[in-house]
């Protein structure tokens, strides 16, 4: 069990600086994930955590030990790459045993750390077997295995699940949340630019944007109460719905008004008190509309039906901009169609069409 600690940590390359006093902490036991796209600088906090790259000012530490310029091996932490990085003539089993032979671990240890991991893993019929005799998610299965028998502290998963298809990335997604919960309260910091992976996975979220830190929160905070515009429309699947306006305020309090769109807000939270006539943006994600029989935007026609299943996601409009609305698989429609969309204030996003923050 270990805690982690970036603090006011600055990482360059050469004159261009990727992280200016970034600070984060990571409490013991928990499921971490650093969310973000390409380029946010995801990847590289995890190499300076793990020691891969040295940081230019700040301090890093593990379990109450400052660590900024210790050695990988000696950070009592274990990494598990998106490339498999097997040796192809060892076996699996000399494959997870090599780090242990290596640290001069007695024999009898080494046998009891592989068979452990090999079982907790399910891939104890494996152990004997070659890479090129395994599948891609086998293959990770034993990568992980690797990092594994360590024993480590802290375990850091770089997009471990990226050159999988989506079968497997499915299958490994539950198995590595199955051994977070099996492992009790080790510490796992994961690095992805998959939101399902981050919403399930997660016990907090940290979302990263052009090497700033934008959110951090459990996913049910990320996903309900999205801090700004950039994670909002990061975060969900369909993507949640923009749509620009204005405030106003009544004689009951505040309403949004788009167009001949209005919506009073009596039951939305403000973070941060509007304007009369200020811009915004308004956020609703497709499953929070409902469509009704007299619902209070009328006026749509269906423009697309896509079905998927469990869920259909229609796409709608009403002459003045397209929403998406998803609903039950079980329901019918057809281009062309008249819909009425029901809103409940309680689920909608305001954001500041200035700043782009929650309001």
């Amino acid at each position: 069990m270990s805690t982690v600690s970036v603090r006011d940590v600055t990482v360059s390359f050469e004159s261009f600086r990727v992280f200016d006093g970034l600070s984060l902490d990571i409490n013991e036991g928990e499921f971490i994930v650093l969310l973000g796209p390409s380029g946010c600088g995801k990847s590289t906090l995890l190499n300076a955590i793990a020691g891969l790259l040295d940081v230019a000012s700040g301090q890093i530490w593990i379990d109450g030990k400052n660590v900024t310029w210790e050695e990988p091996k000696d950070r009592g932490i274990a990494m598990v790459f998106q490339s498999y990085a097997l040796y192809p003539r060892m076996s699996v089993r000399e494959n997870m045993s090599f780090g242990l032979k290596m640290a001069k671990t007695p024999k009898p240890e080494i046998e009891k750390r592989v068979a452990q991991a090999a079982e907790l893993l399910q891939i104890t019929h494996l152990l004997d077997r070659k890479p090129d005799q395994l599948s891609g998610g086998q293959r990770q299965r034993v990568a992980i295995g690797r990092a594994l028998v360590r024993d480590a502290a802290v375990f850091l998963f770089d997009e471990p699940l990226s050159n999988l298809d989506a079968k497997l990335r499915n299958e490994l997604r539950v198995e590595i949340k199955r051994l977070h919960a099996k492992l009790g309260k080790t510490t796992m910091v994961y690095v992805t630019h998959d939101q399902i992976e981050a919403m399930t996975l997660a016990d907090r979220i940290v979302v990263l944007k052009d090497q700033q830190i934008q959110q951090i929160g459990s996913p049910d905070e990320i996903y309900r109460r999205p801090a700004n515009l950039f994670v909002a429309g990061f975060v969900g699947s369909p993507q949640m719905n923009f749509i620009k306006g204005r405030i106003e305020v009544t004689g009951s309090g505040h309403e949004f008004v788009s167009g001949k769109r209005r919506l009073p807000l009596a039951g939305y939270h403000f973070t941060l008190s509007p304007q009369a006539g200020e811009d915004v943006v308004l956020g609703v994600r497709p499953e929070h509309l409902d469509i009704v029989e007299a619902g209070i935007w009328p006026g749509f026609k269906v423009d697309i039906v896509e079905p998927m299943g469990a869920d259909t996601v229609i796409w709608c409009s009403d002459g003045e901009g397209s929403i998406q609305v998803r609903t039950s698989g079980s329901k019918r429609a057809a281009r062309g169609d008249a819909l009425s969309l029901g809103i409940d204030p309680d689920q909608v996003s305001l954001f500041s069409a200035a700043t782009g923050e929650r309001l």
